[in-house]
């Protein structure tokens, strides 16, 4: 019997579930199949977000013969054959050819240099996957030569859509609760959701029970009870936040053990991490998001079990650290000012000035360029007229953003309104 990822496997547009900004209606890759015409890509996005599923389809929907090489297996010797086989087919057949390597992070230089004069002449159309991001794993010609774009994990939603499909195949039920449980267990990772209820499936039909229930689930996730419920799964997740913004690093410690214990997704922590370490912490210690980013980079680069101490490491070192939401709030402020509805226009002097007769139309006149003027500030105006004076940012004195504020305001002489005055030490 196969296993549902692959009986579920779209075989159209149509059929993809998420990442509709590019395969939904007036989507640009849609546009591209609607033309039959594609252009060397790369699919940037975390496993099972459908990379090697869409570059299929996108060959076949678009008249495109397919030659699929993965970086891990295929060498200098293989690419050049692909290579070959495409440039006889186009000249005999007039046939185009897509040639996609997954995990094309892997190949090494020679191996992507080989591939640019094959990409730049039409020879072949490059599909590369990558989990990685491709600005530090392929080279700088290489992504000159192709558009990238970036495929997202799953939504709880959308997964939740492929696991009701799953169902209807082996027709089979579930409880709500279990559902929940699948969707959230799988971290936005379609092949993992349709793996696990596989799996839950078996183990209920095999303890001759009618629907798939929570303790199914928590069987098919090795083992181990995933949460006690849907909402306790979110409680705890709660608990770890608060109690990383809340300074308590032996709390955080607990909770971030109870998630992994309990089969969390390492992933899914870091990148909480990664939010708070802006949300909470900002510039009361701007090191915190370099922190938070270098250890969810350490995670998809290490794995468990052994990214459980990254994890930790992280989780204590923002614990300690001074917390401001001054970032957030502004952030607020800002957005809220935008959602205003007012129309603004940008000043005169803040206007593009590179092209020709920009002058003639009074942009970038009188513009003063603060590094000609002393500590490398000048007073002008920077916001639309309709926002002069407006204030958004309000700091707060805790950690590495009272000095930085403090010196901001030694540099402008301008005092920020309602500043508060920094903690006494």
């Amino acid at each position: 019997m196969a296993p549902l990822a692959e009986l579920l496997r779209p075989r159209t547009l149509d059929e993809i579930v998420g990442q509709d900004d590019l395969v939904g209606p007036g989507g640009p890759l849609r546009r591209f199949v609607e033309a039959r015409q594609l252009t060397s890509m790369i699919l940037w996005g975390p496993a099972g977000t459908g990379k090697t599923t869409l570059a299929r389809i996108l060959a076949a929907s678009a008249g495109y013969v397919m030659e699929s090489l993965s970086a891990v297996s295929s060498g200098v010797k293989d690419v050049r054959e692909a290579i070959l086989r495409a440039r006889e087919r186009l000249g005999e057949r007039g046939q185009r050819t897509v040639l996609f390597i997954d995990e094309v992070h892997r190949f090494n230089k020679a191996q992507q240099d080989l591939l640019l004069p094959a990409t730049e002449t039409g020879q072949v159309v490059l599909i590369g996957a990558t989990t990685e991001n491709p600005y530090f794993e392929v080279n700088a010609a290489l992504m000159s030569r192709s558009t990238l774009w970036r495929l997202y994990p799953l939504s709880e939603e959308d997964l939740a859509t492929l696991v009701r499909r799953g169902l209807a195949l082996r027709e089979a039920t579930i409880t709500d609760e279990a559902l929940r449980a699948v969707t959230a267990s799988a971290d936005g990772d379609a092949r993992s959701a349709l793996t696990t209820l596989d799996t839950a499936i078996v183990i209920a039909r095999l303890e001759e029970d009618d629907t798939v229930g929570v303790e199914h689930v928590a069987r098919a996730r090795d083992g181990r009870l995933y949460h006690q419920s849907a909402d306790t799964h979110y409680d705890q997740i709660s608990a770890f936040i608060k109690s990383v913004r809340g300074s308590d690093p032996d709390a955080a410690l607990y909770w971030l053990a109870t998630l992994l214990e309990s089969g969390e997704s390492a992933r899914f922590l870091a990148r909480r991490l990664v939010i708070l370490a802006s949300e909470d912490i900002g510039l009361a210690e701007p090191l915190g998001l370099l922190v938070a980013e270098s250890a969810a980079r350490a995670v998809e680069f290490v794995g468990l079990p052994e990214a459980r101490l990254t994890l930790a490491h992280a989780t204590v070192a923002l614990a300690l650290m001074p917390k401001s939401n001054s970032v957030t709030r502004a952030l607020g402020a800002a957005t809220s000012a935008v959602q205003s509805g007012a129309l603004v226009e940008v000043p005169a002097h803040l206007r593009d000035a590179s092209y020709r007769s920009a002058a003639l139309l009074g942009h970038g006149v009188e513009y003063r360029y603060a590094h000609d003027f002393p500590e490398g500030w000048v007073d002008q105006q920077y916001l639309p007229d309709r926002f002069v004076g407006a204030t958004f940012f309000d700091p707060s004195g805790y950690g590495r953003e009272g000095p930085l504020v403090a010196q901001w305001r030694a540099r402008t002489g301008r005092p920020h309104q309602g500043e508060p005055d920094p903690p006494v030490e």
